[in-house]
C-alpha cells in the first residue's frame, strides 16, 4: 500500500555515524590550520627572506593585521558561494560537487605546505596566502552547503553528529600546532609538518564520503525520496485507472491525487526559510558574536606569568585555540544527549542574545596597551570566559542546525540545511567585519 512505510536498516557498528563526523571534521579544516596557524603567518610577513625585520621607512614594522584580513577573507567566499550553492545545488549533482570540493582542497593545502620552504618577500607571502585562503574557502563553501543538506536527510542524531565532527577539526588543528611547538624541529620543518597533517586528513576525507553510498543504512536514506517519488507516482497512476463507482469517489480520489502531487514537489526556498527563519536568525548571531572577538581580539590576550618563557610560548596555543576548540566540541556532542531549550521555547533565542557579553568581557582582559581597562587580569579568568564562550557556541549552533530540519517536510530537508549553512557563514562574515572595528578599539 501506499501509506506503508519501510523501516530503516541498522546502522551497522555505526560506521555511517563515524563517517558523517569524520566529514563534519573535513568542512572545517581548512579554516582552523589557518585560524591556529596565526603565529607562523604573522611571524613570516614580520621578516624579510633574510632574516631581517620588515620595517617600513619610518623604522616601524609594517603591520599586516593578518588575524582580521584571514577571518575577513575566509567568510567572504564562504558567504557568496554558500548562497550559490543554496539556491543551484539542484543543477550539479552533489557528488560532483562534494568530490572536486575536497580535491581542490587537498591541492591547495599541498601548495601552502610547499611554500614552507619557499624565500618569499612579506609583500608577495601575504597576496599569495590571502588569495590561498580565498580559494581555498571557496571550495569549503560548497562542501559546507552540500554536506549539511546531505546530513539533513539522516535522522537529527547524525546533524549532532555532523556539528561534533566540525568542533573536533579545532582540537585537531590546535594539536598539531602545539605539537609543532613543541618539537625540537626547526621552525620550518615544524611548519611543513604542521600543513601537511590537513592533506592526509582532507584525503581520509574524502574516501570516506565516496564510501557512504555503499552502506546499507546510508543508501536508505540518500534514495528515500527517489523511492518515494516513485512509488507515488505508480500509486497515482493505479488510482487514476480504477472506475469512478460515484460522485463521492470521485471526490475521494480528486483530493488523494491532489494530496501526493503536493507531497511530491518540494517547497520553494522562499517558503522554506519562512518556516525556518528563527533557526536561520539565531545561528546568524551566534557566529557573528564569536568571530567578532576569536581569533582576533582573543589572541591579543597575554598572560601574566612572562617570567616563564616556556608557558609563554604556548599560552595562545592551549588557553585559547585548544581551550576554545574543546568546549566548542563538547557543547555540540552534548545536544546528542538533551535538548534543551526546545525549538518552540523563548529561552532559545534569549539565550543565543545573552552571548553579546563576551564581547565586553573579553576585551577587558589582559591585552597589553589596551585602551579599555583591565579587569579580568589573571590567565584563570581568561580561560574561564573562554571556556564558557566556546561551550555556549558549540551547544547552541548544534541545536539550531538539528532544528531546523525538524520544522519543515522530509523532502524540504536538504533545502533547510543548505539555507542553514548560508545563514552561518553570514554570521561569520558579519562577525569577521566587526573585527576589523572591535580590533581597534583595543
Amino acid at each position: 500500500m501506499w501509506n506503508e512505510k519501510k523501516s530503516p536498516p541498522a546502522d551497522r557498528g555505526q560506521f555511517v555515524a563515524v563517517i558523517i563526523f569524520v566529514l563534519g571534521l573535513g568542512t572545517l579544516l581548512p579554516w582552523n590550520f589557518f585560524m591556529t596557524a596565526s603565529q607562523y603567518f604573522n611571524q613570516r610577513l614580520a621578516a624579510t627572506p633574510n632574516g631581517s625585520s620588515n620595517g617600513t621607512s619610518d623604522g616601524s614594522t609594517k603591520d599586516y593585521n593578518y588575524d582580521s584580513w584571514m577571518a575577513l577573507l575566509s567568510q567572504l567566499p564562504l558567504l557568496m558561494f554558500t548562497l550559490l550553492n543554496s539556491f543551484l545545488y539542484q543543477l550539479v549533482r552533489e557528488r560532483l560537487r562534494v568530490a572536486f570540493s575536497l580535491i581542490f582542497i587537498l591541492l591547495f593545502f599541498c601548495i601552502t605546505a610547499a611554500l614552507v620552504q619557499v624565500p618569499m618577500q612579506p609583500d608577495t607571502f601575504f597576496s599569495v596566502t590571502m588569495a590561498t585562503i580565498w580559494f581555498i574557502n571557496m571550495c569549503s563553501a560548497v562542501l559546507q552547503g552540500s554536506l549539511f543538506g546531505l546530513v539533513g536527510l539522516f535522522p537529527p542524531r547524525y546533524s549532532t553528529l555532523f556539528m561534533s565532527g566540525q568542533g573536533l577539526a579545532g582540537i585537531f588543528a590546535a594539536l598539531a600546532m602545539l605539537c609543532s611547538i613543541l618539537s625540537n624541529a626547526g621552525k620550518s620543518s615544524a611548519a611543513l609538518g604542521y600543513f601537511i597533517t590537513p592533506c592526509v586528513a582532507t584525503l581520509v576525507t574524502l574516501l570516506c564520503y565516496l564510501l557512504l553510498p555503499k552502506l546499507e543504512f546510508a543508501s536508505f536514506y540518500l534514495n528515500r525520496s527517489h523511492s518515494e517519488n516513485v512509488e507515488t507516482s505508480q500509486e497515482l497512476s493505479s488510482i487514476t485507472d480504477k472506475k469512478v463507482l460515484n460522485n463521492k469517489d470521485l471526490e475521494a480520489k480528486g483530493q488523494f491525487i491532489g494530496t501526493l502531487e503536493e507531497n511530491q514537489e518540494r517547497s520553494s526556498v522562499l517558503n522554506v526559510f519562512k518556516k525556518i527563519w528563527l533557526m536561520a536568525a539565531c545561528v546568524t548571531c551566534l557566529f557573528a558574536v564569536t568571530l567578532s572577538v576569536f581569533p582576533v581580539i582573543t589572541v591579543r590576550v597575554q598572560t601574566v606569568y612572562k617570567d616563564n618563557a616556556a608557558w609563554d610560548k604556548v599560552f595562545t596555543c592551549i588557553c585559547c585555540f585548544l581551550v576554545f576548540n574543546v568546549m566548542d566540541f563538547v557543547g555540540r556532542f552534548v545536544p546528542s544527549l538533551i535538548q534543551w531549550p526546545s525549538k518552540e521555547s523563548r529561552l532559545f533565542p534569549a539565550a543565543v542574545l545573552l552571548r553579546l557579553v563576551f564581547i565586553p568581557l573579553f576585551m577587558m582582559c589582559n591585552i597589553p596597551n589596551s585602551r579599555l581597562p583591565v579587569l579580568f587580569s589573571h590567565d584563570c579568568a581568561f580561560v574561564a570566559i573562554m571556556a564558557l564562550f566556546a561551550f555556549s557556541n558549540g551547544y547552541l549552533a548544534s541545536l539550531c542546525m538539528a532544528y531546523a530540519p525538524q520544522l519543515v517536510r522530509c523532502k524540504d530537508c536538504e533545502t533547510a540545511g543548505s539555507l542553514m549553512s548560508f545563514f552561518l557563514v553570514l554570521g561569520l562574515a558579519l562577525g569577521a567585519s566587526l573585527s576589523f572595528l572591535l580590533g581597534k578599539l583595543v
